[in-house]
């Protein structure tokens, strides 16, 4: 169960956001911080203490806190972003970690190794990693190395389309998973009961699990129903905004139980 989510503000300056669908348009920037409201709220009602950061105009990108870290049960692990304009927001995430886990117990992904956080899917005590344009070879032998040491373990799952292994794939708990596209062949995951998205709401894999609850987002019936099938309660949050830089319901937050 997760006791704790962080989350930052949108800025201003995420309509010029990093994105590799720019026929959906640039964000509506008030529309984005009405979604982002409600996306906390959505968190608080799963029953964690949410963690609310500032808006940082230096950084693009930087509502997408999941990227900047990997928080465990064990350990925090500080990434390294992929993105060349991302760099700074792990750094900028730092003195929040501090709050939560003590400093022997804080781990970093050094370059030439770069890891981001959508790349990351816990399962257990095991984390899947897609190797994929933002997270390199390096950047997952010290990821795998770290959690070995940390009593957790971890591996490497290649990526042939999507942006971050999140990005069509994710697990709910209870041995569910959805998937999309690439991963619903991909051995890897053969053990899972998988809940197939359809092609036209692939978007909508990525889902999260949060005490429980699942949070969808809103607009995606087919899945919508499907995870509701599989007994759980659903809450549903627009990301349309989000959507327009590549982003999800996953890339917004940090969820973890603190160690301090």
């Amino acid at each position: 169960m997760f006791k704790n989510a962080i989350v930052r503000k949108p800025c201003k300056a995420m309509i010029d956001g990093i994105t590799s669908a720019p026929e959906l348009g640039k964000p509506d920037y008030e529309l984005a911080v009405k979604q982002h409201e409600d996306y906390i709220r959505a968190l608080e009602q799963t029953g964690v203490k949410v963690t609310i950061l500032p808006a940082n105009e230096d950084y693009p990108d930087s509502c997408f806190v999941e990227d900047t870290a990997v928080l465990t049960r064990t350990c925090a692990i500080i990434s390294n972003p992929g993105a060349l304009s991302r760099r700074g927001e792990a750094k900028e995430m730092l003195p929040t970690i501090r709050e939560f886990f003590p400093e022997d117990k804080i781990e970093y992904i050094q370059s030439p190794g770069t890891l981001e956080g959508g790349d990351v899917m816990m399962v257990g005590d095991h984390f899947y990693v897609g190797r994929s344009a933002r997270t390199n070879e390096e950047g997952i032998r010290q990821f795998v190395e770290i959690l070995e040491r940390n009593g957790l373990s971890g591996s490497e799952v290649p990526l042939e389309f999507v942006l971050h292994l999140k990005t069509g794939v994710n697990y709910i708990e209870n041995n569910n998973m959805l998937v999309s596209g690439e991963f619903v062949e991909k051995p890897d995951f053969k053990d899972f009961n998988k809940i197939l998205i359809p092609e036209d709401e692939a978007y909508a894999a990525n889902c999260i699990w949060m005490n429980d609850f699942v949070i969808v987002p809103a607009g995606y019936p087919v899945v919508e129903q499907r995870v509701r099938d599989a007994g759980y309660e659903v809450i549903l949050v627009d990301t349309s905004e989000y959507k327009k830089l590549d982003g999800g319901l996953s890339c917004l937050s940090l969820r973890f139980s603190a160690l301090k």
